[in-house]
């Protein structure tokens, strides 16, 4: 059984860098790990899954991965569940960083990325897994066009259904089809149902804004170019971010439905969910602000407020408790504030 150090990790204020510098952080930061840590490794692949508390799932996880044909990188924020020493004890081929806390989704991936030795990095949850040798060709329908730099699967519920992984960027109006139930009215919409992409057609191979970040092949040449996560995501909307990104720099972010993974969905989360739920909410007001600006911020953040009051209104019990809480709680801070800092 072996035994590893915990990662201390050391993060930059927000206030010292420039967007630009903090999202190419990743860059100088992976060169200096892989430096001093003297590892040595031939494998094209590079798996990393962040694990948050999900021992059962995280168990199934890496169970279905061949970690003697990829290098294979749990990254764990903090669990009190047992997850590091399942990792130990059972899968002793795994490089397992742990962190003393939990930094967050994007955080913990840039922590994997700046270990890893791949071409192509995996971002695998913990509560997903390739079906057959998803993960493989995922990674082979990749390297057929150069310039694809993320690549998604098809992603299914554990019964075989299909998830909707495809999405839109956020906007003011779409947000607003989405929190007002507006997208119910027509789903196939681009008008009213573009957050959830619409019409997209999940069975040929299609380029998107983003892809659920479930499970995504990606070029270690993108990180290189765009940098990292951007850290200030803390659960949610890190993926848009990074998808958005990659486009604006030329590159293509593809769908493909002849990859197939099961996702559960709200392994770690569901046990948390009114604080994650307000960090979803925050995510969009966060990319906004990055990439429209203060006001289209703002805009965004009184019109979910006001979506939030009127789901309290339509639903009862907890989960309207959820939504009142949280249009308090986003009705009392400002944009500057949920920029600055998560929860």
């Amino acid at each position: 059984m072996r035994t590893r150090p915990k990662v201390v990790i050391s993060v930059l204020p927000t206030s010292l860098v420039s967007r630009r510098q903090r999202d190419r952080q990743l860059v100088g930061a992976r060169a200096t790990a892989r430096s001093d840590s003297g590892l040595v490794s031939h494998k094209e692949v590079s798996v990393i899954v962040v694990s948050y508390n999900g021992r059962d799932v995280l168990e199934r996880c890496l169970s279905a991965l061949d970690t003697e044909r990829h290098e294979v990188i749990v990254v764990d924020n903090g669990s009190d569940d047992g997850s590091p020493e399942l990792v130990r004890e059972r899968f002793p081929d795994v490089t397992l960083i742990e962190s003393d806390a939990n930094v967050g989704f994007g955080a913990a991936n840039n922590l994997g990325m700046r270990r890893a030795t791949g071409t192509y990095f995996a971002l695998v949850n913990s509560d997903a897994w390739p079906i057959d040798d998803g993960l493989e060709a995922l990674v082979d329908f990749a390297k057929r066009d150069s310039r694809v730099g993320i690549a998604g699967p098809r992603l299914l519920r554990e019964d075989g259904t299909r998830q909707l992984s495809v999405r839109g960027f956020p906007t003011v109006w779409r947000l607003c089809t989405e929190y007002f139930f507006l997208r119910k009215l027509a789903p196939s919409s681009r008008l009213f149902n573009a957050f959830y992409a619409g019409g997209f057609d999940y069975t040929t191979v299609r380029e998107a804004d983003w892809l659920m970040g479930a499970a995504l092949v990606v070029r270690r040449e993108l990180i290189d170019e765009i940098g990292g996560f951007d850290e200030r995501f803390f659960l949610f909307s890190e993926e848009v971010d990074l998808c958005y990104r990659a486009g604006s720099a030329g590159w293509r972010v593809v769908y493909t439905p002849d990859v197939s993974f099961i996702h559960l969905g709200g392994a770690s989360t569901r046990p948390v969910w009114s604080r994650m739920y307000r960090e979803q909410l925050r995510g969009h007001v966060l990319f906004l602000e990055k990439h429209e600006g203060t006001e289209t911020a703002e805009r965004a953040r009184a019109w979910l407020v006001r979506a939030l009051r009127f789901r309290s209104l339509v639903f009862r019990g907890d989960r309207g408790q959820t939504y009142a809480e949280a249009a308090r709680w986003l009705g009392s801070r400002s944009v500057e504030a949920l920029v600055q800092s998560s929860e």
